[in-house]
C-alpha cells in the first residue's frame, strides 16, 4: 500500500513545484482559519513545503466543530481581519458571496491557468459556484469529505455469524447494499454478545446543537427522493420537502434509530459516532470520510478489522457532502499573498502529497491517478461515495434554514414528538417564512 501511494506521488511529483510558482507576492505571515480536527493537522504539516519555497510564515486558527460556523461567520460578518484565508463550510458559500466576504477567483484563475474542469465536478458545484451551477467561483475546493460507513469486517467474518445470518435474512453477510439490508445487520447484531461484550447495530448521526442529525438524516431522505425544491419552480416546497417518498425515509431514519443504535444515542456527532466505533461498541457507524484514517490507524479496531462501504441506496442512491473550498477574506490586508497560497496549493504534486498526509483531494490528477483507488483501503469507497454527493441548502439564510431542520427532525426522531407528516409540514412552514422574508418568494 505505502509503495502505491509513494508511486502516486511520485507520479504526481514531476511537475516541480518551484517552476510552477514564479514571482510570488510576498507576505511575512499568513493566518488560515479552519476547524480542529485531522485534516487541519495534516494541512499544518503540508504548508511547511510552502514556507520552505516562499518564506512565508503559516498561522492557523482551529476552532472545534461546536463552534466552527458561530467563530467564523461572525468573524466574517463584522469584517474582522483575524483569516487572510480560509476554509468555509460548504454551505457558507452563498452568504459569503452576496455578504462580500470572499474574493471573487475568476479573474485570478484565468491568470494562473487554474481550470475548475480539473477538480471533480460535484465539488466545484458544491465548494466553489455561487451561484449554483454557474461559471462564479469563490472556493478552490479544498477537502473533499461525505458521509459514508465503517464496519466490523472482523465480526462480519465470523463464520457462526454469518451462517446464523444467512439462516435468518437470507442473504450473506456483508456490507449493506440497501437500507432494508442496512437494518437487518443492524438488528442482527444489536445487544449481541461478542468476546464477552453487549454490542449494537450502528452508530448514526443525532445531535442538536449544530448540524449533527441534519448531515445524518439527510443521507436516508435523500435516496428515499427527498428534495429540497420543485426543480422547476425555486422555492417551491409543499408537497416536495413533505412528500409521501420523503416521510417515509424520515419514518425509517426513526425506526433505525430506535430499533439499533447503542443506550444514550440521543446527541451523536462526528466524535460520538467515531468513539463508539472505537469502543467495539457498534458494528456500523455513520461518519464523514475524513474520520476514516484515523479509524484505519486505530490498534483495536483498524487495519484487517474495518471495512468502508458508501451509503446504501433506496429509490434513489445519494450521500449527503462534507467537504470545504478554500477562499481569500476580502477584509485581509495580504489578500495577494493569500492567493499565491491558493495557487501553490492547486499544484498537483501539491495535492498529491495531501492525500499521502490524509487531506481529500478534490483534484481529478490525484482521484482518477492509476492506483488510487487502491492507494488506501478507504480510497474506493471514497471514490463511489463522491459520485453520488447532493448538499444541503447554500442560501445566505442557510444557518436558519439548517436550525429549523435540526429542530423539527431532532423533535420527532429522537424526542418522539408527533409524527413524520408533522416533521415534514412543520418544516415547509419554517422555510417558506424564511425565503418571504429573504424576498425570495
Amino acid at each position: 500500500m505505502q509503495k502505491k501511494s509513494k508511486a502516486l506521488l511520485g507520479l504526481a511529483s514531476a511537475l516541480m513545484l518551484s517552476s510552477a510558482l514564479p514571482n510570488l507576492a510576498k507576505a511575512d505571515e499568513l493566518t488560515l482559519c479552519w476547524a480542529a480536527w485531522d485534516p487541519a493537522n495534516a494541512l499544518v504539516e503540508l504548508s511547511k513545503d510552502f514556507t520552505a519555497k516562499t518564506g512565508t510564515t503559516m498561522k492557523f486558527e482551529f476552532v472545534p466543530w461546536t463552534n466552527y460556523a458561530d467563530r467564523f461567520l461572525n468573524e466574517l460578518n463584522s469584517h474582522g481581519k483575524l483569516c487572510d484565508l480560509i476554509i468555509g463550510d460548504s454551505q457558507w458559500i452563498g452568504g459569503s458571496a452576496e455578504n462580500g466576504h470572499y474574493v471573487k477567483l475568476n479573474d485570478f484563475f484565468d491568470k494562473e491557468g487554474i481550470k475548475m474542469d480539473d477538480f471533480v465536478p460535484a465539488t466545484v458545484v458544491g465548494y466553489s459556484e455561487w451561484p449554483k451551477n454557474t461559471p462564479n467561483y469563490w472556493a478552490l475546493p479544498a477537502m473533499g469529505d461525505v458521509v459514508g460507513w465503517t464496519y466490523r469486517k472482523d465480526w462480519f467474518e465470523r463464520p457462526e455469524l454469518k451462517t446464523e445470518f444467512k439462516e435468518k435474512y437470507g442473504w450473506d453477510l456483508a456490507a449493506p447494499k440497501t437500507y432494508d439490508q442496512l437494518k437487518q445487520v443492524a438488528e442482527f447484531f444489536q445487544k449481541r454478545e461478542i468476546d464477552g461484550k453487549t454490542v449494537y447495530g450502528a452508530s448514526i448521526y443525532t445531535e442538536r446543537g449544530s448540524e449533527g442529525i441534519t448531515m445524518g438524516v439527510t443521507n436516508v431522505l435523500y435516496s428515499w427522493g427527498f428534495q429540497y425544491e420543485d426543480p422547476k419552480k425555486p422555492y417551491e416546497m409543499e408537497g416536495i420537502v413533505n412528500s409521501a417518498e420523503a416521510i417515509k425515509g424520515l419514518e425509517f431514519y426513526k425506526s433505525l434509530y430506535d430499533c439499533c443504535t447503542p443506550p444514550g444515542s440521543s446527541n451523536v456527532y462526528m466524535v460520538e459516532s467515531a468513539d463508539a466505533f472505537k469502543s467495539g461498541q457498534v458494528a456500523m457507524q455513520m461518519n464523514f470520510a475524513f474520520t476514516w484514517p484515523g479509524l484505519y490507524k486505530d490498534e483495536k479496531v483498524g487495519g484487517d478489522k474495518i471495512g468502508f462501504f458508501p451509503n446504501p441506496a433506496e429509490k434513489a442512491h445519494f450521500a449527503q457532502l462534507g467537504g470545504q473550498g478554500i477562499s481569500v477574506v476580502s477584509y485581509s490586508d495580504k489578500k495577494d499573498a493569500a492567493l499565491q497560497y491558493i495557487k501553490w496549493f492547486a499544484q498537483p504534486d501539491v495535492q498529491a502529497k495531501w492525500w499521502e498526509l490524509g487531506g481529500f483531494s478534490c483534484l481529478n490528477s490525484v482521484v482518477k491517478a492509476p492506483g488510487f483507488a487502491t492507494s488506501q483501503p478507504y480510497a474506493q469507497a471514497f471514490l463511489d461515495s463522491m459520485a453520488i454527493v447532493k448538499d444541503f441548502w447554500a442560501e445566505p439564510s442557510y444557518a436558519t434554514l439548517l436550525q429549523d431542520m435540526q429542530k423539527r427532525v431532532h423533535n420527532y426522531v429522537v424526542a418522539g414528538n408527533g409524527t413524520a407528516q408533522e416533521a415534514l409540514d412543520g418544516l415547509v412552514e419554517d422555510w417558506t417564512e424564511v425565503f418571504k422574508d429573504d424576498g425570495k418568494i
